[in-house]
């Protein structure tokens, strides 16, 4: 069953001037603010390495965020922005990337009103002198709400589509940071170890991570993994509905080795704790429990659906769920897996993989906030108030906070 969840209930007085809009000067000298049953305290984060358990599993999230944001010109002068979310045809992220003539995407499209129909053409401000041989134009093959736009674009000379954008387009910082994307956000918006192309959106937990805090980390004998869930702008959609239940979660495609989840076996198997960095890497952890539900009921791994947690009970463990992916990989020779999911994590949830929870801290009535009070057995306003209380920075650019699990299935 659904939760009765009033999102009023998860709001809190964020003023603007603790809204980070900037990253610090280096990246591991934000705050840490360490909870742990019930304990708050605050450190530095190059020392959390000081708080993490020896011999654990600490799984990142290694996409990279794309220069999305693209602006052209319809001949009547109209500025016409198109942020790309995720490709259509071909509806496989390395292969768009890939493409050296055109394809299309899932959009949103600013000043949408203006545009009608026909090619809008790539707006040249001579930053990029590569820019004008492309002769990028878009094509709008259908017009939705939201998010339910498809644009084809169209470029010359050759280069792939992921040249295209590195030459043309904009890093997408969050519109909560109100200002223009800077050169430094192109480095500073992005984590040390992103690899595979997809974002819109950083997993900013990771931001803080520099070289010298993973040798500590490695020191610790914490071994270290990564999952892919490519962040979509769905990330900054706030909950507009009364109730939760009514609002309607973006989905995300996941991708993980099978090695990573013979890791989490080992894991399992050793009572080794689970340490996850960022809610993405969190919400697709948890999503291979369910996607391992699937592998055990009908034999085959499926998408994960938002409110799957709570349609019913599921007295599998999570050593089961996991080996059963992996069952299912090595019958079918699959280094990978690659599903999509929509769950919302909500207090109530019970969690089954995920031990420790590194993250930054989130917008007010927002699903996140939710996430963070489901792992904290509710005790979310108790850490926001430590934060505003003692000058944490807040959102993307923000702190960060190291959380222990209170509610473990």
């Amino acid at each position: 069953m659904e939760p009765v969840i009033r999102i009023e209930d998860y709001n809190y007085n964020l003023p603007d001037g603790r809204i980070a809009k900037y990253p610090l000067e280096y990246r591991d000298s934000s705050k840490l603010l360490i909870y742990n049953n019930g304990n708050l305290s605050e450190s530095v984060f190059r020392n959390i390495y000081e708080y993490l358990p020896s011999d654990s599993l600490m799984i990142f999230n290694n996409t990279r965020v794309v220069p999305a944001r693209l602006f052209f010109r319809k001949e009547t002068g109209a500025v016409i922005e198109i942020f790309c979310l995720e490709p259509v045809l071909p509806n496989d992220y390395a292969l768009s990337f890939a493409c050296n003539a055109e394809c299309s995407w899932n959009v949103v499209i600013g000043n949408a009103k203006k545009w009608k129909s026909g090619d809008v053409y790539f707006m040249c401000d001579g930053t990029h002198q590569d820019a004008a041989k492309l002769n990028l134009r878009a094509e709008l093959v259908s017009k939705g709400d939201n998010n339910g736009s498809v644009v084809k674009f169209k470029w010359d000379g050759g280069c792939s589509f992921s040249e295209v954008l590195d030459i043309c387009g904009r890093i997408p910082i969050p519109p909560y940071l109100k200002r223009d994307t800077e050169e430094l956000d192109y480095d500073r918006y992005q984590t040390l170890y992103a690899k595979i192309k997809g974002s819109v959106a950083a997993p900013t937990a990771g931001l803080h991570f520099t070289d010298s805090v993973f040798e500590c980390i490695d020191g610790k004998n914490i071994h270290r993994d990564n999952v892919c869930l490519h962040v979509g702008a769905g990330t900054f959609v706030p909950v507009k509905s009364e109730f939760i239940s009514d609002h309607v979660m973006h989905t995300e495609p996941i991708e993980v080795s099978k090695q990573l989840l013979v890791n989490i076996l080992d894991s399992i198997d050793k009572v080794r704790k689970i340490i996850a960095v960022g809610t993405t890497s969190t919400r697709s952890l948890e999503s291979l429990y369910f996607a391992g539900v699937h592998c055990i009921e009908r034999g085959v791994p499926g998408d994960v659906l938002q409110w799957e947690p709570y349609s019913k009970e599921h007295n599998y463990s999570a050593k089961e769920a996991i080996a059963a992916l992996v069952e299912y990989m090595d019958a079918n020779s699959l280094d990978k897996l690659v599903i999509r999911t929509g769950i919302i994590i909500v207090p109530s949830y019970k969690f089954r993989i995920v031990d420790i929870l590194v993250t930054n801290f989130h917008q007010p009535q927002s699903t996140l906030l939710l996430l963070i009070s489901a792992f904290v057995g509710g005790e979310w306003q108790k850490i926001y108030n430590y934060a505003l209380n003692n000058d944490f920075r807040f959102l993307s650019y923000g702190d960060s906070s190291l959380l222990f699990c209170s509610s473990k299935a």
